[in-house]
């Protein structure tokens, strides 16, 4: 376990986060949103999320490392009429190179296959190939930034989402850290023990049905998740994380294979003429808890 530690802070020093004042390493989660209206009436549904998340580096030399990053997340969506049940899996995984130029810059350039399902009768249309790259920027020892892109093949056509990384020690207890468009946090360090802050969520994400009862169909899932959250350490460098707030514009969106968009950038659509073949519903509130291991860094020099 030493030998671990050791290792992943050699890794956190050589990636350059010298604005960042710990990492977390391991995230269990699950995710409820409550029962929200189906559109047009008839029924409400239920959304149940669960999510973990892992990243493990090898460090190559004082200037190199093999990053990885994995996540799985199952969403289970049901409903109280006779709507058929909705059970999507992803399996993510970030892998590639992170090059250290000096003490301020650096570069990465990810791989990012995706196994994207409802685990039935799986095929190569199941498996979405992504890539990102970012150029990194230490401006002083509160500050870092990156700036890329990522690119994505999903189902609906090809996605292309701008980034851009902050790490921001606004105070010695205020932060903001985010990928932006993404992900944002802004957090506020009560004590040792204790946070609390504001976070947000959005991705665009496509799955592949292999269940017969689908013929073959796509599910397009979105939402952008805003809430209120407050972290406690409960022993050591384990975190328990409460969060309540709203999944807005939340949709499991069905389509048929063929039934595709020219691209989109960010949440920007260009060429959607697609028929939608199933019901939506509403945004809703959710309520989100979390178990995290998270590792202090020491100070930059």
């Amino acid at each position: 376990m030493i030998r671990l530690l050791t290792v992943l802070i050699a890794f956190l020093l050589v990636s350059g986060a010298m604005a960042q004042s710990s990492l977390d390493l391991l995230t269990l989660s699950y995710r409820r949103g409550l029962a929200t209206d189906i559109d047009g009436g008839g029924g409400e549904g239920i959304e149940d999320v669960a999510f973990t998340n892992m990243k493990v580096p090898i460090i190559l030399n004082k200037d190199n490392i093999w990053y990885n990053d994995l996540t799985y997340q199952g969403s289970f969506v049901r409903f109280s009429t006779g709507i058929p049940s909705v059970r999507l899996h992803q399996f993510l995984l970030q892998t590639g190179w992170v090059h250290r130029i000096s003490s301020e810059k650096a570069f990465q350039l990810l791989l990012v296959p995706r196994l994207m399902t409802d685990l039935q009768h799986i095929d190569s249309k199941h498996v979405q190939i992504g890539a990102i790259g970012m150029y990194e920027q230490v401006f002083n020892e509160r500050l870092m930034m990156r700036f890329g892109l990522m690119a994505n093949r999903d189902l609906f056509g090809p996605m292309f989402v701008p980034l851009v990384q902050v790490d921001w020690q606004l105070s010695d207890k205020l932060s903001f850290r985010g990928l932006v468009p993404i992900y944002t946090k802004l957090n506020y360090q009560v004590n040792e023990q204790l946070a609390f802050g504001l976070s947000h969520f959005g991705l665009i994400t496509s799955f592949q049905t292999g269940d017969p009862a689908y013929a073959g169909d796509y599910f397009e899932r979105k939402s952008i998740d805003l809430s209120l959250y407050s972290r406690y350490r409960l022993k050591g460098n384990i975190y328990a994380e409460v969060r309540g707030g709203y999944a807005l514009g939340r949709a499991y969106r069905q389509f048929d294979a063929d039934d595709q968009v020219d691209f989109r950038v960010a949440i920007i659509t260009v060429g959607d003429d697609r028929t939608q073949k199933n019901t939506s519903f509403d945004s809703g509130v959710i309520l989100d808890f979390r178990l995290v291991y998270n590792i202090p860094l020491p100070e930059s020099e």
